[in-house]
């Protein structure tokens, strides 16, 4: 999958990254227990543990994210917070099973600030030298999975994979082959953005989500 690591070049060089811990010859297995010792940015000293993608090795929809959020980070496992539970719903509704699908982050730490006066621990964008260090780590995924379809959640996720002039906002939704025949890629928003939409627009934000999930499902089913 070539093309996908010739996007790490569209973003600000660095020196160091994941790619000085991703073992040779690797499986999900061998990248998931390297990762706990990756130091390949400063995040490894702010989120708790490293969060990996998991699901099966014959998964045909691999699902990218941002970065683990607060819960994710204390469990260990993506996308089992609020975002994970809205995401579960719009798989469940496409007819794709969660279970066969493989879900991680184009971050795999958890960046995050203290709210003032509080212990909340609240999000913080990664940004593009983060995203950079760590792309190594979801291209040896990529690679060992050989996915059908790649579904990006949000422009972090789509961006560290299409580059850093691709816009979620433009072509969302849209049936993408930017890497040849396979995988087949679609971008939209990532849950969170629609769980934080005001109350009298959060309806339609779901029902916008769930449409784009459906694609995926028609795609996954020959449809």
């Amino acid at each position: 999958m070539t093309p996908v690591s010739a996007t790490r070049a569209s973003w600000s060089g660095t020196t160091g990254s994941a790619e000085d811990f991703v073992p040779p010859k690797p499986t999900l297995a061998k990248l998931r227990a390297a990762s706990k010792k990756c130091k390949g940015c400063d995040l490894y000293k702010v989120g708790t543990q490293t969060v990996f993608g998991e699901g099966p090795t014959d998964a045909r929809v691999v699902i990218v994210g941002e970065q683990p959020g607060d819960q994710e980070d204390r469990a260990g496992h993506p996308f089992v917070g609020p975002s994970g539970k809205l995401l579960d719903a719009a798989l469940e509704e496409a007819g794709i099973d969660r279970g066969q699908a493989y879900v991680t982050n184009a971050v795999k730490h958890f960046k995050w600030d203290e709210q003032a006066g509080t212990k909340r621990r609240i999000h913080k964008k990664p940004n593009a030298r983060e995203v950079n260090a760590c792309h190594p780590w979801l291209e040896a995924e990529l690679e060992v999975l050989k996915p059908d379809v790649i579904v990006c959640l949000g422009a972090t996720a789509a961006q560290s994979l299409l580059g850093k002039e691709f816009r979620v906002s433009t072509q969302r939704g849209k049936l993408l082959r930017p890497f040849g025949a396979k995988p087949l890629v679609i971008a939209t928003v990532h849950p969170s953005s629609v769980l934080r939409a005001p109350s009298d627009q959060r309806a339609a934000a779901e029902k916008e989500f769930m449409k784009d999930i459906r694609k995926i499902g028609k795609v996954v089913k020959g449809g």
